[in-house]
């Protein structure tokens, strides 16, 4: 029954989701809250719940920190000379700026935080996409890929997991899955051409060139609507919205392609104290990799530093909050939401039945193949559970009956990381959340266009794994 409903709740949920029939917020409340209901979990669930969003308040934090911050180096020009290095090294080739999006997410990703990743590379690159009229949703895929590969590194959290549980060597469990991660990342930069082309293709049909849009710079305009019926253009402001609330990108409105960027003449613009703000960040970044501060206190601290010296009146301070906000509302929110998911998942028991029933249902015959197998199982369920729950619930289990078969926990621990690009794509990953909310991305759009990407992903990282033998094909 507990495996019924679990699998249940995950396809309504995720149906909803893709639909659009529900926001993700309310999906996250109302689904998991109705099959518990159904399971006859009771008033166990709210102290569930009480539980996980504790847990899950530093991460909500940390969030919404964070965006106030990078979202103040935006509007202060921090980054508008990286912006214009970028667009001049890759020109007006949106197969370039996607490629150079995966890059910039994949050399970021190796300090093993998804969350600095993705503030760090939709800081750098929205801009140029709106400026370009490039899909943000494109954005979000390229850095949401390039991430997930990454994601298996020892010093990340997937990996240390698996080690723990098995209790194996993480260099040993790594060291061989280097050629796996590098096939992982070819295939991210594969994917990314193909978006790429897509996009140009996609601008070359609407007449849209990065031509227009330096034209209309010139004009002294920071962003147009061009075409209609009579060709001309007229000013737009910049899409708004935050994640899951329907926020609009250049697809929304194919009538009118939009070619927007930031107004070069905003009166948010600090130019004295550009040197202030990138030694303020860069100290940021630095404490981010070191560790030795909490991640949450340090976006609390370098974010009121940031409004106080860059904007000194309060009344100045309070609009920059505001202008911020609607990314700020739509991602705690939905972290908090997702803090109901789980905890239905653990409080009802769902979570350890449903891996329970994918280990007895897998076929005698199958036994030799137990790491493939696991390999497989570890996208979708590392995307439907948390990699705690994964790792130390499910995992073990997986191990303990592929023994049998001879498969080493070291070989089973390969195999659990496999899943990882998929993982990153979940809504019960809160970086994921920052990504799309920063970029103003619409989860099902994102997940529309990133899901069997990042299983493609994950199927590369396999095979070269069989290939050089490091996950056995059969036992």
């Amino acid at each position: 029954m507990l495996v019924l409903l679990g699998f249940g709740m995950v396809a309504v949920f995720m149906a909803l989701i893709l639909t659009k029939r529900l926001s993700p917020v309310v999906a996250l409340i109302l689904v998991p809250v109705t099959f518990a209901v159904i399971a006859g979990a009771g008033l166990d669930v709210g102290d569930a719940v009480k539980e996980q969003i504790g847990g899950f308040a530093t991460t909500a934090a940390l969030l919404f920190f964070a965006i106030i911050y990078f979202g103040l180096m935006i509007d202060v020009g921090l980054f508008d000379p990286l912006i214009k290095g970028i667009l001049k090294l890759c020109g007006d080739d949106p197969v370039r700026v996607v490629i150079g999006t995966a890059l910039l997410a994949g050399v970021v990703s190796l300090d093993g935080d998804g969350s600095t990743t993705f503030i760090i590379t939709v800081s750098a690159m929205l801009p140029i996409y709106l400026r370009m009229g490039l899909s943000p949703v494109t954005l979000t895929v390229a850095a949401n890929l390039a991430n997930g590969v990454f994601n298996i590194l020892p010093w990340g959290g997937p990996t240390i997991r698996a080690a723990t549980a098995l209790d194996v060597s993480p260099t040993e469990l790594f060291n061989p899955m280097v050629p796996s991660m590098v096939a992982g990342f070819a295939m991210v930069l594969v994917l990314s051409v193909l978006m790429g082309l897509g996009e140009r293709r996609r601008l070359a049909k609407k007449g849209i060139s990065l031509t227009q849009v330096r034209e209309q710079e010139l004009a002294g305009v920071g962003a147009f609507v061009t075409g209609g019926p009579g060709g001309g253009r007229r000013p737009v402001e910049r899409p708004t919205g935050g994640a899951g609330d329907g926020g609009h990108t250049p697809d929304d409105t194919p009538d009118e392609p939009v070619i927007a960027g930031l107004d070069p003449n905003r009166a948010s613009l600090r130019p004295k104290l550009l040197w202030f703000n990138a030694s303020l960040t860069v100290a940021l970044l630095v404490l981010l990799g070191m560790d030795v501060v909490p991640l949450f206190f340090v976006f609390m601290l370098f974010a009121a530093l940031a409004l106080v010296v860059n904007f000194p009146s309060p009344a100045e301070q309070a609009e920059r909050i505001k202008e911020h906000s609607s990314s700020i509302v739509a991602v705690v929110a939905m972290v908090f939401a997702a803090a109901v998911l789980v905890a239905v998942l653990s409080a009802t028991g769902m979570d350890t039945a449903m891996a329970s029933w994918i280990v007895d249902v897998v076929p005698e015959s199958w036994g030799p193949y137990f790491a493939t197998i696991t390999a497989v199982l570890s996208m979708p369920l590392t995307f439907f559970l948390t990699n705690d729950a994964f790792y130390f619930g499910v995992l073990p289990i997986l191990s303990e009956a592929a023994a049998n078969y001879g498969i080493t926990p070291l070989e089973m621990a390969r195999a659990s990381i496999i899943g990882q690009p998929v993982h990153m794509t979940s809504p019960l990953v809160p970086a994921m959340l920052l990504l799309i909310s920063l970029a103003k991305v619409d989860l099902a759009d994102h997940h529309k266009k990133v899901i069997w990407r990042a299983a493609l992903c994950s199927l590369s990282m396999l095979a070269v794994a069989l290939l050089v033998g490091v996950v056995p094909f059969h036992a």
